[in-house]
């Protein structure tokens, strides 16, 4: 594929040479200054606070002058989540597929809560710049010794990341929903409130696990990630064994 064949925001995910400015004065800008601007404001105020004409006032620039260099806003948030998503340092050798995977999962979700912004940029295209990649790649790997076939192994990750994803971005969400409450007492408090004013006989499942099992009093380790997170992740893996088995048979 000849360099012209490359579309313009693969080459700026990339960092390819730009397309020489034919007309005016050169440009001090470049796609990584303002990509790295982006990400040091959403680091310290969120998303809202790297729109682009806050990207532009940081910048001392217009905020026009900025779409040579992103395309356009929704290209800045690809950019931005691809450059703040760099994979951790060399990965310990994993005794099987399980452990791969689950350790990949973890470290995703440790990238989640370090940036809570990323799981907040709106998807619109499939992974296609170097760090997000770099996961999709580290994820393979994992299922490479598996009878998966090439499809099933990504229906696999795509599954997995989403989960690992909306799980982060509900954490964030209810975090900021429980305005500085502790998260046992609020899950406490919302099952006692819900119980109250529930039916056994309209929602009969429900109040019958509201009764048996508290929300809230299940003691988590700090030393591990959300334990709910946790839970969910163990029941996609568990999906994925018996489908690895089956396809080995």
């Amino acid at each position: 594929m000849s360099d012209d064949a490359v579309p313009d925001f693969i080459r700026r995910l990339w960092r390819l040479p730009e397309t020489p400015q034919q007309r005016g004065r050169k440009s001090t800008l470049d796609v990584e200054t303002v990509v790295a601007t982006a990400v040091q404001l959403a680091d310290q105020g969120g998303l809202e606070a790297a729109t682009l004409p806050k990207v532009a006032e940081e910048l001392n620039v217009t905020a026009m002058s900025l779409y040579r260099h992103i395309g356009s806003k929704h290209e800045l948030l690809q950019l931005m989540m691809d450059a703040a998503s760099q994979p951790p340092g060399p990965e310990p050798a994993a005794a099987d597929w399980r452990e791969g995977l689950r350790s990949w999962a973890i470290d995703l979700w440790t990238l989640y809560q370090k940036r809570p912004w990323i799981p907040r940029v709106p998807i619109y295209r499939s992974p296609s710049g170097p760090n997000q990649t770099a996961w999709l790649e580290r994820g393979l790997s994992q299922l490479a010794s598996t009878a998966l076939t090439a499809k099933e192994m990504l229906s696999g990750l795509t599954l997995l990341s989403g989960f690992v994803r909306q799980s982060a971005l509900l954490q964030s969400e209810l975090e900021e929903g429980r305005d500085g409450q502790d998260k046992a007492e609020s899950e406490r408090d919302y099952g006692a409130a819900l119980y109250q004013v529930i039916s056994a006989k309209r929602f009969p499942h429900l109040s019958q696990v509201l009764a048996s099992e508290p929300l809230g009093d299940d003691p988590t380790n700090d030393d591990e990630p959300d334990r709910d997170f946790t839970d969910g992740l163990e029941v996609i893996l568990d999906g994925l064994s018996v489908r690895i088995s089956a396809a080995a048979l």
